[in-house]
């Protein structure tokens, strides 16, 4: 993981949290190491030094290199550091661009004709960087197999959550963000300022009782008629409510709730994959192996050979 002087100890402590706890917990044999580009020490944008730090040839042996931040002014990436990251990227390492990292790893050449996102604020000066990038400014990362970016700030430990679900299955995510007492998944984008976010269910609360409903009735007609009658609203105020509390449409929280539980039974059952789209509410396996593969870019069958009960699991050395 890349520091710099002037970087925010928020930054550079949310990787090292979130992946050195894959050790801690024993979900993996990960660690983390921290580099600059001269090998010495750092000084944090609170004042802090930090000593000991590796040089750039750590990144040599890397399979995640992360770029956490990137100085407030945005300098354009220097010839050493863009050849480290083209370097790792081309012998099939991931390199991943938080929030204002998102910057170098465009100013590298890595997300040339592809999609990108960084800090909502600093949207407009990526733009200038990379013309031929395509900004999306209403996710919290981008997933290219090889290359991720994240938006601003918090958005990174989604991202980083999100590489330890690729690479230890969705039940090893979801085990440490429970530990960390955060979201294993994230939906929407820097637009959701959620006012009123809805943690848990309670009586008395319409749209509550309706996701908990919701959440063991997966398998049935879900529309959002049905869900509006359930909280007993009507459609357009059951939409608006739905949004506030969530931060989601009803259709694409239920999606994302049916492929949740999908992902589930693929990990820890035998189930077929017909059993397992109806288990999860998808109306023919057909459409529950569209849904899936458009979503993490793995076939069904796919995932269950890598995650699977009998699956292998290979992780960061």
């Amino acid at each position: 993981m890349h520091a710099f002087d002037g970087i925010t100890m928020f930054h550079l402590a949310v990787p090292q949290l979130v992946f050195g706890e894959v050790t801690r917990q024993g979900l993996g044999d990960w660690s983390t190491v921290l580099w600059s580009q001269s090998g010495g020490d750092v000084h944090t944008a609170e004042g802090l030094r930090i000593g000991g730090l590796r040089g750039p040839d750590v990144v040599d042996d890397a399979d995640v290199v992360v770029i956490p931040s990137w100085p407030e002014d945005t300098p354009v990436v220097d010839p050493d550091l863009r050849r480290l990251l083209v370097g790792a990227h081309r012998r099939g390492a991931l390199v991943a661009g938080l929030c204002l990292g998102a910057i170098p790893v465009v100013d590298a050449g890595l997300l040339s004709g592809r999609s990108a996102v960084t800090h909502w604020a600093a949207m407009d000066r990526l733009s200038d960087r990379g013309d031929d990038v395509e900004l999306s400014a209403d996710v919290l990362y981008i997933d290219h197999g090889d290359v991720i970016t994240s938006a601003g700030t918090a958005s990174a430990i989604d991202a980083c959550l999100h590489i330890v679900r690729r690479y230890l299955g969705a039940a090893k995510a979801n085990r440490l963000a429970r530990t960390l007492v955060v979201a294993p998944h994230r939906e929407g984008g820097q637009r959701q300022y959620i006012d009123s976010p809805l943690s848990e269910p309670s009586t008395g609360n319409p749209v509550g009782e309706t996701l908990e409903w919701a959440m063991t009735n997966l398998d049935e007609d879900l529309s959002i008629d049905r869900l509006a009658a359930h909280a007993r609203m009507s459609r357009r105020s059951f939409i608006r409510r739905f949004r506030e509390a969530t931060g989601s449409t009803p259709a694409r929280w239920i999606q994302v709730q049916r492929l949740s539980r999908a992902r589930h039974l693929l990990e820890s059952s035998d189930r077929g994959i017909e059993v397992i789209a109806r288990a999860a509410g998808f109306g023919s396996s057909a459409t529950f192996r569209q849904k899936f593969a458009a979503e993490f870019g793995i076939p069904p069958s796919a995932y269950r050979r890598q995650f699977g009960l009998a699956g292998e699991v290979v992780g960061p050395d």
